[in-house]
């Protein structure tokens, strides 16, 4: 099978959002909080040009346990 960055950005996808729907099932267990504890991540670019003007928000909430589904989907992604 070709490899190719769209292939790439889709497992880093996938595993992030595993990761962050492990991180909800697991908030309840009080020995895994580090591991659930979220960080917001905020951009928002904005412009008002005499044409037009745009007014976007991204934002991203990040867990331990999400960076590290990410990184097990890299690692299954180089192992292809």
């Amino acid at each position: 099978m070709k490899k190719n960055g769209w292939l790439l950005l889709l497992f880093i996808g996938l595993g992030l959002v595993g990761g962050s729907l492990l991180a909800q099932w697991l908030k309840e267990v009080p020995g895994l909080s580090f591991l659930t504890r979220t960080t917001n991540l905020t951009w928002s670019p904005a412009a008002d040009l005499v044409v037009f003007s745009y007014d976007l928000t991204l934002k991203i909430e990040v867990s331990l346990l999400s960076i590290l589904t990410a990184g097990a989907a890299i690692w299954l992604y180089r192992k292809m």
